[in-house]
């Protein structure tokens, strides 16, 4: 009785061990050996970003230019890393990840730039919050600070991107600025979004401590009388606001 018992579970071990060698080799010959068979029929791309700097449209258009679109070429033969490079490039794009299924589907997965701030001259063009510069396409808008005048790439991601970054972070200034101006001396004037009276900053050098003496006073005072009846403050000198009436 024990020899038939151990022959028995000789032939359940041998049989389970050859039917799990049977779908090993099933799986591997259904899912890979058919790859240079199996067709992509769809392409799905997800756009994620706080302005929608690029379309879905503009995508496929830029896939087809490149003779990187998909949809119609075997699975073995999809070159995703091509098609992760060519979106990469594009300075709206922060980050692509393209893959596909089994099935014969790919996605395209794109992270779009977020603009910090657009900057308006002779050359329109959006900073990050990498200090990224990239150009502002004509379908999109994001509400972020302006800064018009005379301002380089270098001042940009540099002593601006600092100074906006503090305004970001400050709830009363945040809320207060639409505009900043940029002298030909380099002297900053900030526009309010409410209101006519502009704000003489002067140099940006302790733009913290200026704008602090300008909030004690609104604060103090001008939240009660308001301060539309000056057309300008003046930051320039220490410890002091000349204010120019109307």
């Amino acid at each position: 009785m024990a020899d038939k018992k151990s022959i028995l579970q000789f032939i359940l071990i041998t049989t389970s061990i050859l039917a799990v060698l049977a779908y090993l080799i099933f799986a591997l010959l259904r899912f890979s050996g058919n790859d240079a068979e199996t067709k992509c029929k769809d392409l799905i791309i997800n756009i994620n970003g706080k302005v929608p700097l690029l379309k879905i449209d503009e995508v496929h258009d830029m896939l087809n230019q490149h003779a990187l679109h998909p949809i119609g070429q075997s699975i073995e033969q999809l070159q995703l890393d091509d098609i992760e490079l060519l979106l990469e490039a594009s300075p709206l794009v922060k980050e692509a990840i393209c893959y596909h299924t089994p099935s014969g589907k790919a996605y395209l997965k794109i992270q779009l730039r977020t603009p910090k701030f657009l900057v308006s001259n002779n050359e329109n063009y959006y900073v990050d919050e990498e200090k990224a510069i990239f150009p502002v396409p004509l379908h999109a808008a994001a509400y972020v600070p302006v800064v018009t005048g005379r301002v380089t790439k270098s001042m940009a991601k540099n002593e601006l991107f600092q100074f906006i970054d503090f305004l970001e972070k400050h709830e009363f200034w945040n809320a207060q600025i639409a505009q900043i101006h940029v002298h030909t001396d380099k002297t900053v004037e900030l526009v309010p979004r409410v209101g006519n009276t502009t704000i003489f900053l002067g140099g940006l050098d302790g733009y913290a401590d200026k704008l602090n003496r300008v909030y004690l006073l609104y604060d103090q005072g001008f939240k009660a009388a308001g301060w539309n009846r000056y057309k300008k403050l003046d930051l320039r000198f220490e410890n002091q606001i000349v204010a120019i009436k109307r």
